[in-house]
């Protein structure tokens, strides 16, 4: 599966730039029934680090690779080991780009997974699910109450 976009800036990324791509499970509700996707995104370090400090998340792998392993001719390309079925997240290309520089500041995440390996002893799980198709509704009944004189100088 490729997706064809190109996203802006790409040119101040270099091809072996590392990034980490993970697959995940997410939800999508149809007929009021729930069902499993597995959506290809980009991992930023600061979520990598605390995916590698055992947190609970719906990652069920994690592969450390290059920019342009990932994003040929303007096109993003699935992962090796990755399902055939698996769907590219929304913005992907945009997630890409600042994935793969928030890796440029702090290189000693790197070690976490090293360059070409692939991660799959996450604390994987879907007790808490990862809803695509949910629309928010905000209503006056949630809003916090507060007291009269919360924005007086007392």
């Amino acid at each position: 599966m490729t997706l064809t976009l190109m996203p802006p800036n790409v040119a101040d990324v270099p091809a072996d730039a590392y990034v980490v791509i993970g697959l995940s499970t997410c939800f999508i509700k149809e007929d009021g029934k729930l069902q499993p996707l597995n959506i290809v995104e980009p991992i930023p370090s600061a979520a990598i680090e605390a995916l590698c400090k055992n947190i609970s998340t719906s990652f069920q792998r994690a592969i450390a690779t290059t920019f342009g392993a990932v994003w040929q001719d303007g096109q993003a390309i699935l992962p090796e080991g990755f399902p055939a079925d698996a769907q590219f997240c929304e913005d992907f290309e945009e997630r890409l780009l600042a994935s793969t520089r928030s890796y440029r500041s702090c290189s000693s995440i790197q070690s976490l997974i090293a360059p070409g390996q692939t991660k799959t002893d996450f604390n994987y799980s879907t007790e808490q699910k990862r809803l695509l198709n949910v629309e928010r509704v905000i209503r006056t009944e949630d809003n916090v109450k507060q007291h009269e004189y919360t924005h007086q100088v007392l």
